[in-house]
Formats: structure tokens, sequence, C-alpha cells
């Protein structure tokens, strides 16, 4: 006969066993919620859009038949702001990083920035819109242009490359510190030659996540860089972007404004091709990242 005890444990373990198996249910039922809606999403715009998307849909220009209608402009200009945008925000950020994890004092001062960064981490977009349309705009005079955009989307994923560096640096083992100090190697060698290096791959995690994010803002693109669908490459003048161009066409503000919503879903899968395509490459460098260091 089994022992009192030895029953209630085996009853104990069998209710805490059933209790994991409906929660691994829950979350199943959960993540498929998630999975389901983008791949309703994504295939909604790949039957209606996919119809579009030739040659001529990548290299013509906005024209008033439907069927000449293209995007190059939108998908230039959006080209054009994620390049100034990366450009400003990933050194400046992996910097502001590195100074605050290794080199800032640790008092009152550095608690309150380090809370203000994880804060504007959480500001709407359109507040970062109405600081582009009051700062750089007016106040700097850069006007509605691809610089204006740039800086606008850099100071929006700013924090979210921070907090990611800073998270990567501090992953890193103490020992790696210690070994490079003790063989004489300055803070900055350390730095540069062992940190840096070894946190590279959620530094790019960080860098992915804030420019899928940037890149499919609307409120910014569209007060900072303009809506005029011309094709430009000096960074002082407006130009439209492919989110910009779907706000256009959807309003009818766009001299097609008769096309139909199979040049919107076009554009829409493109600017999700734009996304995963961006992951990609990023996934790829770091897993390189990963196998080097």
């Amino acid at each position: 006969m089994e022992h009192p005890d030895v029953a209630a444990i085996r009853s104990l373990i069998a209710r805490h066993k059933r209790w994991d198996a409906a929660f691994a249910v829950f979350g199943l039922f959960c993540l498929m919620i998630g999975v389901l809606t983008f791949v309703s999403l994504f295939t909604e715009m790949a039957v209606n859009g996919a119809a579009r998307l030739d040659w001529d849909f990548f290299t013509h220009y906005p024209s008033r038949r439907a069927s000449q209608a293209g995007i190059l402009s939108a998908w230039v200009g959006s080209t054009l702001v994620m390049v100034v945008t990366a450009v400003v925000a990933v050194p400046l950020g992996v910097a502001s990083a590195v100074y605050l994890e290794e080199y800032a004092p640790k008092n009152w001062m550095t608690d309150i920035i380090e809370i203000n960064i994880t804060n504007l981490a959480g500001v709407p977009s359109i507040v970062y819109g109405l600081l582009a349309l009051g700062l750089f705009v007016y106040q700097f005079g850069l006007g509605q242009s691809i610089l204006s955009a740039g800086l606008t989307l850099a100071l929006l994923i700013l924090p979210v490359v921070i907090v990611a560096t800073r998270e990567a640096m501090r992953a890193i083992p103490r020992h790696i510190r210690e070994g490079a100090y003790a063989l004489g190697a300055t803070q900055w060698q350390t730095v540069r030659d062992h940190l840096l290096p070894y946190s590279s791959p959620g530094i790019l995690t960080g860098v992915i996540i804030g420019m899928a994010r940037a890149i499919g803002e609307t409120m910014i693109l569209a007060v900072a860089a303009g809506m005029q669908p011309n094709l430009t490459f000096n960074p002082m003048e407006p130009a439209a972007t492919i989110t910009a161009y779907i706000v256009q066409v959807a309003l009818g503000d766009l001299p097609h404004g008769s096309v139909g919503y199979q040049t919107i879903f076009a554009a829409g899968l493109t600017l999700m091709l734009f996304t995963l395509a961006f992951n990609i490459v990023g996934h790829m460098m770091r897993r390189r990242f990963r196998e080097v260091y």
C-alpha cells in the first residue's frame, strides 16, 4: 500500500503538470493570434497588390492612369531617409551608451538621464513630428527635407539603440574587462577591442528594431520630409516616402487620385518587403558576428 505522503506528492506533481500543460496551450493560443493576424494581413496585401509588383511599378512616377502609376520617387525617398537615420542614430546611440555604461559617474544626474532615455522610447510619434516641425523645419531652417526627416527619426530610435547597446554591454562577462585591464589595456582599448565587438549582435538587434519602427512612420515623414512625389537625391529637398504615398493615394491627394486599391496594397506590400529584407540582412550580420566573436 502506497504511503499517504507519497500519494500526496504524486497528486501535487500531477496537478502542476496539468497547470504547465494549460499554460503551454494558452501561450500557443496567444502566439497564434499574433501570427495569424500577420499572415492574414500579409496575404490580403499579397493577393490584392502582387499583380502591380512589376518593373514599371518601381521605375515609374505617379501617374493619373492607374496602370502606369509607380512609386519610384517614394521608395527612393524612403531609402534616403533611412540612410540619414542610420548614419546619425547608430554612431550617436552607441557612443552615448558607451559613455553612460563605462565612463559616466554613478550619481543622481546619471540616474535622471537614464530615466529620461527609457521614457523617450515610449513617446508617441506625433510628439516627434511636432518637434520636427518646430525645431528642424522652422527653427534650424532645414525646411521639409530628407535631412529633417532623417534627423527626427534618428531621435525617435535613439533611445532604443542606447538601451539595446547598454544591455548588450552588461551581458559581457566581467572577467573580459578584468583580463584586458590586467594585460595593460586602457579603458578605451578595452571598449574598442573587446566590449563593442562582443556586444555587436545585441547592438544590431537594437538597430534593427529601431529602423523597423522608423521605416513605417507616417506622421513624422509627412511633416518633416513633405509629401511631394518628386525624385531627388539632395538631402535638403523635400521628398515623398512610401508611407506618405499610401496616405496620399488613400485620400485622393495625388494627381492619380482615382487609382484603385491595388496600388495601395502594392505599396504596403513593398514597405513590408523592405522591412523584411532589412531584418534578414540584420539577422545574417548578427549570426556572422556571433561566429566571429
